[in-house]
């Protein structure tokens, strides 16, 4: 019995270690464990970091002090509105007073340019049937887009200063404007911009928005109810049958208020128009997509208002007062007869091949024959580039004077230019006769190729233009920068030999030009990629180039290509950051921000000095967030 009860104490043994193993196995592994400590916070590091935001808050308020007494009034609104949006988080209140001073100056500002656009284009027209106009920065829309992002209602305050609440004016600028594609009123263009910003978050806010500014038409409201109607269709529809019954009934409505509103059915945000020479103007504002499908009475709709338009009697020969003249509704009929005879009754489009047909004896051989991009735009294929040269080639061998035939030829050079094919544009560069219509498309072709070869990443294209092209200076420069940038990965040795190519070029430009601080901006971006200690010495160069150049000022930093010539005109424009200062100084400000500070202490003019310091304190601000 005594041996019985030993074994079974025994067995009870074995089982409770057995037991304990895995728990002592756990406590051992447990222990075994380094512990997770957060890191500990540097207190110095931190303390930096706060004297460098308060400092950042400094700097601009000062500049904002200095900003209010700018003579340049541009620059007052610009500086004050930045600097109100850099500080919003820190202090909203002064925010709001910065952003209704900045207001004040914008809308002298904006008048002003106004002003000097349309005197312009009086000038232009009377030497010329084409016109190109750079338009001016609209700043009170840049001040209202940033004041309704970081607060709503400041941003309706602002908004109900427009003359878009004095609804009668607004109608009468609205009917004076009609028909010009790019004359929008600005009331009008400021309110309906802020209601596409509402639509993505508050659809019926945005309705509310439009409603005051849906009386007259005009592209931007058209473009409006395009995207209104990807919200709320229903409610797209109905203002855009006011609008064509409006335009029914308006003696004013022509061939080109026509294409306006079949933009909405059929070519959303797509907007062509003719003038009386033939001069095509297309904008798009945005993603282009298929032709909503909407009611056919809608769709009926259109067509009576568009065949009553075009079918009006023409006016006696010298009489013709409307926008687009016996050309361009020649052009624009040509343009809408593929909807015509799909969509319209049959007797509608016989009419209007009639009208068609009445019209083309009043026409030239060229016009009659015309069948390019603007004609085809969004509603039928365009030509191939293949068969476009082609045609053109065919026009070419039938024209009948040489200035015709310059004419056809500096078609085909831009046509060629686009693919970037560089023999060949000028091939057709050499043929044209007039010597000075010659130098201006070879400028403006070699531009274009340039900006298609640093597109397409080719630098071996991008030296050869350089080499033989007709280039100004700063873009040479901006070329050689962008080839080097694309080199700097695989042959740093030769992208630094390119940096002292572009730098020679730079120098050649005159010291007043603000050409010259660009040129030498855009080598000092390069620079970071490649030896950050030679990127400072670059910004360095800058700043006292910038000293001697009145008009720097460090940012909208643009290349264009224009082309404006008798029988056409084209301005191309292209963003070039490389060529301001805030990428850059944002950059080293995180390297190192004294350092920074004091190099935009180098600015000697209002407005470097100011876009250099509201960069810096951005940067540093905003580092938090990040």
């Amino acid at each position: 019995m005594m041996r019985q009860a030993l074994l079974i104490f025994c067995l009870l043994l074995l089982v409770t270690a057995a037991a304990a193993q895995p728990n002592e196995a756990k406590k051992t592994t447990a222990s075994a464990e380094v512990p997770r400590i957060k890191p500990e916070k540097d207190p110095e590091a931190e303390r930096i970091i706060r004297e460098r935001r308060a400092n950042a808050q400094s700097l601009l308020i000062s500049l904002a002090s200095d900003a209010t007494s700018y003579n340049d009034l541009r620059l007052r609104a610009r500086t004050l509105a930045q600097i109100a949006d850099v500080l919003w988080e820190a202090d909203k209140d002064r925010a709001r007073v910065m952003f209704r001073k900045a207001w004040d100056a914008a809308e002298v500002v904006d008048e002003e340019n106004r002003r000097i656009t349309l005197d312009e284009l009086k000038r232009q027209q009377t030497q010329r049937s084409n016109v190109a106009v750079i338009t001016p920065a609209n700043i009170r829309g840049e001040i209202l887009r940033l004041a309704a992002r970081r607060d709503r209602k400041l941003g309706e305050e602002l908004l109900a200063k427009l003359t878009v609440e004095k609804q009668q004016e607004a109608t009468e600028t609205a009917d004076k404007n009609r028909n010009n594609f790019s004359d929008t009123p600005e009331a009008i263009t400021q309110r309906l911009n802020l209601a596409r910003q509402l639509l993505d978050s508050d659809v019926e806010r945005a309705i509310q928005f439009a409603d005051p500014a849906l009386i007259g038409i005009n592209r931007d409201v058209v473009d409006f109810l395009c995207y209104l109607r990807e919200k709320d269709a229903a409610a797209a529809d109905r203002r855009y049958a006011a609008l064509l019954a409006r335009a029914a009934g308006d003696v004013k409505s022509d061939a080109n208020t026509v294409s306006l509103l079949s933009s909405y059915l059929f070519t959303p945000h797509v907007f062509v128009s003719f003038d009386g020479g033939g001069g095509a103007n297309t904008q798009s504002s945005g993603r282009i997509g298929p032709p909503p499908e909407v009611a056919t009475d809608l769709s009926g709709a259109f067509f009576r208002m568009a065949s009553e338009i075009l079918l009006r009697p023409l006016a006696p020969p010298g009489e013709d007062q409307t926008s687009a003249g016996i050309v361009g509704k020649y052009l624009m009929l040509k343009r809408l007869m593929p909807l015509f005879d799909q969509f319209a009754p049959k007797e509608t489009a016989e009419a209007l091949h009639a009208q068609m047909e009445a019209l083309s004896n009043g026409v030239s051989e060229e016009t009659r024959a015309r069948d390019d991009g603007s004609v085809r735009e969004g509603i039928r294929p365009q030509e191939t580039s293949e068969n476009r040269e082609k045609a053109l080639l065919d026009r070419i061998d039938h024209a009948k004077t040489s200035e015709e035939r310059d004419r056809l030829y500096v078609q085909l050079a831009r046509l060629i230019s686009e693919s970037g094919d560089v023999a060949r544009t000028r091939d057709y560069i050499d043929k044209i006769e007039d010597s000075e219509i010659r130098k201006l498309v070879r400028a403006y072709t070699d531009t274009t190729m340039i900006l298609h070869a640093v597109e397409k990443k080719d630098a071996d294209r991008i030296l050869e233009l350089v080499r033989t092209g007709e280039l100004p200076h700063v873009q040479k420069t901006w070329a050689l920068a962008q080839a080097a940038k694309l080199l700097s990965k695989t042959d740093s040795e030769r992208a630094l030999s390119l940096l002292d190519q572009a730098d020679a070029e730079a120098r050649r430009i005159e010291p007043s030009d603000p050409d010259r601080p660009r040129a030498l901006m855009a080598i000092a971006n390069t620079f970071l990629l490649i030896d950050r200690k030679k990127a400072w010495d670059a910004v360095y160069d800058a700043a006292k180039a910038a000293n001697a150049a009145t008009d720097f000022t460090g940012e909208d930093g643009v290349l264009r290509a224009i082309l404006i010539t008798k029988g056409s005109s084209s301005i191309r424009s292209s963003s070039a950051r490389e060529f301001d200062l805030a990428p850059i100084l944002a950059e080293l400000a995180n390297e190192d921000y004294n350092r920074t500070v004091e190099l935009a202490r180098l600015f000697e003019r209002e407005a470097p000095r100011a876009t250099a310091t509201i960069a810096i304190a951005r940067a540093v601000l905003e580092e938090k967030k990040k």
